[in-house]
């Protein structure tokens, strides 16, 4: 039989110091290097800078000098043409969720109805807040149906020659139109 004989060696105190400190340098550059690979900042809707905004003027811009300097907008009101609204996004994804967003800012711009510009205004992520849903469900009219009755409903009204009593495909035939056409049994194109 064939003994091992075991060896128990100690480094001392200056060996796991250098294991330490090596293991620090080569941590510090790789932990680094992981905000390199961070998450990209996405642009979204119409990037213009504040102080382009700035260089409107109310009172005496127009639509026409709005839309040259800045564009046209990302949309307007609803029930009003002349407020125009622009809206930028700064995001960047996350993994298994929705984007998150970095910087919001919306800028409406108000006309008259003559197209001079008479009010803007800004506003960012503070001034947002959280619409809730409701609870429950939209009632839709009818009776609901399961789905044996969805399968089953169809069942003997699918008749394919209920429609063939005539000789030109169907009792109004093939166009469905009344006196005239081909399907009239030829009266409405007959030659004289």
């Amino acid at each position: 039989m064939t003994r091992v004989k075991l060896v128990h060696t100690t480094r001392g105190p200056a060996f796991s110091l250098r294991y330490a400190a090596a293991s620090l340098a080569l941590s510090v550059p790789l932990l680094a290097g992981c905000s390199v690979f961070g998450p990209i900042p996405q642009n979204r809707g119409t990037l213009v800078e504040k102080a382009d905004f700035k260089l409107l003027v109310p009172g005496t811009s127009t639509k026409d000098d709005v839309r040259q300097l800045i564009g046209s907008p990302t949309t307007t009101s609803t029930f009003d043409d002349n407020k125009w609204i622009y809206i930028s996004l700064v995001t960047h994804q996350q993994p298994l969720s929705y984007p998150k967003i970095r910087k919001q800012d919306v800028t409406v711009l108000a006309f008259d109805h003559g197209g001079v510009l008479r009010n803007v205004s800004q506003y960012d992520s503070s001034d947002r807040y959280n619409v809730g849903m409701a609870p429950g469900a939209t009632p839709a009219p009818g009776t609901k149906v399961n789905v044996f009755q969805q399968l089953l409903g169809n069942v003997g009204r699918y008749n394919p020659l209920g429609n063939m009593n005539n000789q030109f495909g169907g009792s109004q035939g093939p166009l469905g139109g009344g006196a005239i056409g081909t399907g009239n049994g030829g009266t409405g194109n007959s030659i004289p």
